[in-house]
């Protein structure tokens, strides 16, 4: 998620300092991704220094709200109509754990691949249960949220499912024969390594 647009979108709905910033997020992410306030001022700065928004007067409170400029705005409506890029996503962690544990010795790849399925199945079920606890029409972009994230892990557990059956299915290299070894000597020690 980008923090910068999505601030930029919040914006758009009025002025906004950044503790309410954070809890607009919060709100319309139904808390999913949680914002450190330090990440909200942040990104606000690099908003305010690339034009995007500007800041006003200190509230008596001492509280700074900002609200979005003309550029921000082309920048927002930009960014809605981009399709989000597979290349601009981070990298998969279990992916690489997964491909890490298979050259790694002593790993059992099978049971990497049973307790983080477990996991997921626990996550499934507490964002399914989550999902079902309202049904008010302004939570809307909170469940459309979870069910990303449902979706996500539906997901996950197949391809998990797909790695269990790759590695049933995956066999060591047979050894090569050495040199002066006659072919069916290497044979024999194959299948008495597989017995």
């Amino acid at each position: 998620m980008s923090i910068r647009h999505g601030l930029l979108a919040l914006l758009e709905r009025g002025q906004m300092y950044g503790y309410q910033l954070r809890a607009a997020f919060e709100e319309s992410t139904g808390s999913t991704w949680p914002l450190n306030i330090g990440q909200v001022y942040t990104t606000l700065n690099r908003l305010e220094r690339d034009g995007l928004v500007r800041s006003l007067p200190e509230h008596e409170g001492g509280q700074r709200p900002y609200e979005i400029t003309d550029a921000g705005r082309a920048d927002l409506a930009l960014w809605f109509v981009t399709p989000i890029s597979r290349n601009d996503r981070p990298r998969d962690e279990l992916s690489i754990k997964l491909a890490l544990a298979l050259t790694t010795p002593g790993v059992d790849v099978r049971a990497v691949v049973q307790t983080q399925r477990g996991a997921t199945m626990r996550t499934l079920q507490e964002l399914t249960r989550l999902k079902y606890t309202s049904d008010r029409p302004e939570d809307l972009p909170w469940r459309l949220v979870l069910d990303a994230m449902m979706f996500q892990a539906e997901a996950e557990i197949r391809w998990l499912d797909h790695c269990e059956t790759s590695l049933v299915r995956h066999r060591p290299a047979a050894p090569t024969a050495r040199s002066g070894s006659p072919p069916e000597v290497v044979e024999r020690a194959d299948e008495e390594a597989h017995r």
